[in-house]
């Protein structure tokens, strides 16, 4: 749709789609449905493969003026409440002793939030303003560097950490994302704030309607994260509390979080920006303030994908390097080396992949370029701002060791990349940016620019790469780390989106969780905190012939004790066999994927689209 009500978009956003009626897998909330844009995803080359991740358009899609089934980014309600968030912020700014804006969050969402806080830190001091914001993460400071998935934080931990970093102040801004509206963490936290008005005002979001926050218990707390939500909604009349959670569409890998944290930057650094610029001006934020940054997120998108080609062909390297179980390293400056981090810190918990992290160019060419070899794949990412000397340097030493080695560069109109920094590169992904005449805070956009545009591209290619190994059933991970609370609920939907016996899914993932142990009722009424600590140490414990079990699965290599969760639970199901069995069908198959596609084309079987089984009294 390009012409509506409310101005000019500058991409072909999509029409609304499938997974908007009413009966399209109705049991899940939209983050966890299946896209039909991309259930194909597997069949894919890599051309293909990055056209279809080019789902992210759906942020920027309007209602449907026929069936308005979800508010979405550009919603009058969702714009409203972004202006009215934007005004609090205001408050703050222009009162800053004594108050603070606070972004907190769980995994990826905490990494999103310590880069937000340190980008509109540095826009502050370059005003010379006192800086306002601070960030939480679950798991410590620890967790911004490291996939730390599996770290369950007490709901009186939780409260400590925010009463920690609010100590003094008389205005707090708490700024919660889930982008399921499922983290115990936010939920912890928001729900603190909205007893306590007096200092703290709650912004949560996500991207999920309230209905389908997540309704089950959590551990050592008295309300879900449903109860939480649908508390604050109630009291958003009063702007005490604020509720942003558009419907951007479910993600291209199904569960997993790519197009959520996308939508997080934007919808956030629009919200933060809007209220930076217009506090200078002595003027109230606006809701045309938040289209003309809006749009500027959307050429970004219209940017990135622009260059698709480029993108198909470093994906198709870093996938040549897996298979030849070599590594990708991804070396970035400035504020891209923290969205490279963001990448590959996902790329561990969602792939299986084996970290490796350096903060310096001294670090990286002592812990990491001595190792290099020749099946390995390098991608600097920089912008042509950055100190290109110093890249060079550093290219020049790569060389030695491989020639697999790409870059993703940023530039503006008129600049060009130096003829001996490019010739040697393999290929270059190069992104020119117009020249933006904005006031100082307005050249922030072209950061935020420059950031989008790589964690889309990054994400293209590592998402791609194990794509192309033969990794992704349909659009879903099967061999999934049931490492906390949010992916065992994700697999258990997994289980049922793909097995077409909801009834059975839950008594099928404890089987497998706790083979050779009997299901005995003690088990099946235990906590969720015991079934994932067992399904990761599960997980966590086995090698073969020295390699983890991420690494050789693809290729086989599968003897029948081998742990890996849910397809076994899965193969459980579609056969109707006993754990050994379905280890045996595993066994036997050339990969992960094709024993469970095999199993998929067993006459009589088919996809479900009834409701998950009621979990009571089992996991309360």
């Amino acid at each position: 749709m390009r012409g509506t009500k409310w101005f000019q978009h500058v991409i072909e956003t999509l029409e609304p789609g499938k997974w908007e009626l009413s009966g399209y897998e109705a049991a899940l909330p939209i983050t966890e449905k299946s896209n039909p844009l991309t259930r194909d995803l597997d069949k894919a080359d890599a051309q293909k493969i990055v056209q279809l991740l080019a789902c992210d358009a759906e942020i920027f899609q309007e209602e449907g003026e026929i069936m308005p089934m979800y508010q979405r980014l550009y919603s009058e309600s969702i714009l409203t409440t972004m202006v009215q968030v934007a005004g609090k912020v205001q408050e703050v700014l222009k009162e800053p002793e004594g108050g603070l804006v606070v972004l907190s969050g769980r995994g990826t969402s905490g990494r999103m939030a310590f880069l937000m806080s340190v980008s509109f830190n540095q826009l502050m001091k370059g005003l010379r303003q006192k800086p306002l914001y601070t960030y939480l993460i679950a798991g410590d400071d620890r967790s911004v560097v490291a996939s730390r998935e599996g770290t369950e934080v007490s709901a009186l931990h939780r409260i400590e950490e925010l009463k920690k970093v609010a100590a003094g102040k008389k205005r707090v801004i708490v700024i919660g994302i889930s982008v399921g509206l499922s983290a115990p963490f936010v939920a912890g936290q928001m729900d603190y704030c909205v007893d306590n008005p007096a200092v703290f005002l709650p912004v949560l979001v996500g991207f999920n309607p309230v209905s389908m926050a997540r309704n089950d218990p959590i551990e050592d707390w008295s309300s879900t994260f449903l109860q939480v939500a649908e508390r604050m909604k109630k009291l958003q009349e009063k702007q005490e509390p604020f509720v942003l959670n558009p419907a951007i569409g479910p993600e291209g890998l199904s569960g997993f979080r790519m197009k959520g944290r996308s939508a997080t930057k934007i919808l956030l650094e629009t919200l933060l920006l809007a209220a930076h610029k217009t506090v200078d001006r002595g003027i109230a934020a606006s809701q045309r303030c938040l289209l003309e940054i809006l749009r500027t997120f959307e050429r970004a998108y219209q940017v990135t994908y622009s260059q698709s080609c480029k993108i198909a062909a470093v994906m198709k390297q870093a996938s040549t390097s897996l298979e030849k179980k070599g590594w990708v390293c991804l070396v970035g400056w400035q504020t891209l080396g923290i969205i490279a981090i963001m990448d590959g810190v996902e790329c561990i918990h969602t792939f299986g992949a084996g970290p490796r992290f350096s903060f310096s160019q001294e670090d990286f060419q002592s812990s990491v370029l001595p190792s290099l070899t020749e099946n390995d794949t390098v991608i600097f990412i920089f912008t042509l701002d950055d100190n290109l000397t110093e890249v060079q340097t550093l290219v020049k030493q790569v060389k030695e060791k491989t020639a697999n080695i790409q870059a993703l560069a940023h530039s503006t109109v008129g600049q060009s990349l130096p003829t001996s920094l490019k010739k040697l590169f393999l290929s270059i992904i190069s992104i020119t940016w117009p020249l933006l005449f904005f006031e100082y805070e307005g050249n922030f956009i072209q950061k935020f620019q420059h950031e989008l545009s790589t964690k889309w591209v990054l994400n293209a290619v590592s998402t791609g790469a194990h794509v192309l190994l033969g990794k992704i059933l349909q659009n879903h991970m099967l061999d999934l780390h049931i490492s906390n609370s949010k992916l065992f609920w994700q697999a258990l939907a997994m289980l049922q989106q793909l097995s077409g016996q909801p009834k059975a899914c839950i008594k099928s993932l404890l089987q497998a969780i706790h083979f050779p142990q009997p299901l005995s009722d003690d088990i099946r009424v235990a906590p969720i905190s015991s079934h994932i600590q067992v399904a990761r140490e599960k997980e966590q414990g086995v090698t073969i012939r020295g390699e983890t079990w991420f690494d050789e699965y693809s290729h086989g290599v599968l003897p029948a004790s081998f742990p890996l969760v849910i397809p076994i639970a899965l193969l459980s199901l579609l056969f109707r066999c006993s754990i050994p069995e379905a280890q045996a069908h595993l066994a036997a198959a050339p990969s992960v994927c094709e024993a469970v596609r095999s199993a998929l084309t067993e006459p009589g079987q088919k996809l479900s689209a009834e409701p998950l089984e009621t979990l009571e009294p089992a996991l309360q």
